[in-house]
């Protein structure tokens, strides 16, 4: 019995993981309502053939794909129809313009000015006569636009030059070289090892984690010691 609860709590996780990667990776707080709807159904399904051993393990694992089916129809028709994406997911609503809040835009989305505040608070934003809009997404998120005299100040806006922001790629973590960066990198380990012994460190078993950037720097920190940056030679990658 209690083998037989575990083999179908085993599969049911496998199943599940394995339905809810075809259908995406959104964070819960950035699913359609639909998706969400379909997520937390899955879940309820799965409890049942999971608990029920009388219930033929087939019968939990049909409906859970039907389910996933039904969502991808729905993705497929919501791609290739704007009327039907709007009917399941919705349309983006202004609850703030240059006019101040729409209070009646507000009312069809049964928000509260409380709603409103929170919102905002939680994206950083305190004071409403420094917005000109904010815009509820279908997903539940809020997108804000400052006024043009509360706007943060660009490096374009002051006319500095910045450096371009670069994608570090872990190349060796616990002493273990990823194989498939190194590729990407176009390095080697000799490269690693040249550089590695500028800052004492001898062989790339003694490292905890070693990032490598698109500019040529690596960053480093041993097992056992504080962190090395290094500036190699490297000519810039294009990943």
């Amino acid at each position: 019995m209690i083998f037989t609860l575990i083999c179908r709590s085993i599969i049911l996780y496998v199943l599940i993981l394995f339905l809810i990667r075809i259908m995406g990776k959104r964070q819960i707080g950035e699913m359609q309502p639909f998706e969400l709807v379909i997520t937390l159904v899955i879940a309820d399904l799965a409890t049942i053939p999971m608990a029920e051993t009388a219930l033929p393990l087939i019968q939990g694992v049909i409906p859970l794909f039907t389910l996933v089916c039904i969502h991808y129809l729905i993705c497929l028709l919501s791609r290739k129809s704007v009327k039907f994406r709007r009917l399941f997911s919705g349309k983006p609503v202004i609850l703030l313009d240059n006019d101040g809040i729409n209070y009646e835009n507000m009312r069809k989305v049964n928000m509260n000015f409380n709603d409103l505040l929170e919102g905002l608070h939680s994206a950083g934003y305190f004071n409403l006569e420094e917005l000109l809009y904010v815009i509820l997404q279908t997903n539940g998120t809020m997108t804000v636009i400052n006024r043009a005299p509360y706007a943060p100040l660009t490096a374009d806006d002051l006319q500095i030059k910045k450096e371009q922001a670069t994608l570090p790629m872990i190349i060796v973590s616990k002493g273990k070289i990823m194989n498939e960066n190194l590729k990407l990198a176009n390095i080697d380990e000799k490269f690693l090892l040249k550089n590695i012994e500028k800052v004492g460190i001898k062989s790339l078993k003694d490292i905890l984690i070693l990032t490598f950037d698109n500019n040529g720097k690596i960053y480093v920190q041993p097992c056992k010691g504080k962190f090395q940056t290094i500036q190699t030679e490297y000519q810039g990658g294009n990943w």
